[in-house]
């Protein structure tokens, strides 16, 4: 068993212009990724599973307004809430969900069924009446929404088109881990785009596209989610891995710089690969990001 231990998080990448961001928010932003590292950290350091550490991560980003996902996810066309998760690890088990409205803390839906087996994917009511059954919290319409979500949408609305949420100052939540035993996990969390069709859904809940783990690499992604889902993106980094013998910086590099804008769209990515190597690439003005690992002082940044 290694000592080493590797923790890689994402907010969410997208036009977050560091001109137009006050001292206040950006303080805030970067204690909520300091606090989730640690939520995430702690697991780690006291030889907890990789799996532990992610969900922990994002549990701590789900909670916090600030972000595009659980508390404060981006209200749809109906101004409704519908959330999507996934979560997979390194030996190929793996669960999602999308489409939830009432469950607090949907990547913890995506590991009940994860660990239920049988499907890998539950959808709408049916995904929030098994996180029920499973005992995990639920509440109502108002805890999700907050009045920054209801501004945003109100604005998508005049412009008549769905906003890449992250260009209003939040985003997409992520983590990828590698533990002291080797494992690599990697969870994934979103409310999606402000303004979207009711029944949209995007990368992040999709293995391959915005979540991906396997022994090579484990992948989280944020950004534009139709692109995302076209070139297959998560996956993309462990393939040029595996198949073109990239190290890690370039593989997730070109995904984010070439293989997404090419497909039309724009984000970034966390990627921690078998050795504990991290890479936070991004194709946007900035990301929500942070890394922890034994050993070393945890930190977070915003902008390059």
């Amino acid at each position: 068993m290694s000592a080493s231990w590797t923790l890689a998080l994402h907010g969410g990448a997208g036009t977050i212009a560091r001109e137009a961001m006050s001292d206040t928010a950006r303080a805030a932003h970067l204690e909520a990724l300091h606090a989730a590292l640690e939520a995430g950290a702690a697991v780690l350091r006291d030889g907890g599973s990789a799996e532990e550490a992610v969900v922990a991560a994002v549990v701590a980003l789900e909670d916090c307004p600030l972000f595009n996902a659980g508390r404060g996810s981006a209200l749809s066309a109906a101004g409704t809430v519908e959330m999507d998760a996934a979560l997979m690890l390194s030996n190929g088990r793996a669960g999602a969900v999308t489409g939830v409205r009432r469950l607090r803390n949907p990547v913890l839906a995506a590991r009940a069924v994860m660990r239920a087996g049988g499907a890998v994917m539950l959808a709408g009511e049916a995904a929030d009446a098994f996180g029920e059954a499973e005992g995990l919290a639920t509440a109502p319409p108002a805890y999700f929404e907050t009045p920054q979500r209801r501004a945003q949408l109100l604005a998508a609305r005049r412009a008549g088109a769905m906003a890449l949420d992250h260009d209003g100052g939040f985003g997409t939540v992520g983590a990828v881990a590698r533990d002291r035993a080797g494992r690599l996990a990697a969870a994934t969390s979103t409310g999606g785009m402000t303004n979207k069709p009711p029944g949209r859904v995007g990368d992040s809940p999709i293995l391959g596209a915005g979540t991906w783990a396997d022994a090579v690499v484990a992948v989280s992604c944020t950004g534009t989610g139709e692109a995302f889902l076209r070139v297959a993106a998560a996956h993309e980094v462990s393939a040029r891995m595996r198949h073109a013998g990239q190290p890690l910086e370039v593989a997730a590099g070109q995904v984010i710089r070439r293989e997404v804008p090419a497909a039309g769209g724009r984000g970034g990515l966390v990627a921690v690969d078998a050795r504990g190597n991290a890479a936070l690439p991004f194709g946007t003005p900035g990301m929500y990001r942070g890394v922890a690992r034994a050993g070393a002082a945890p930190w977070a940044a915003i902008h390059a």
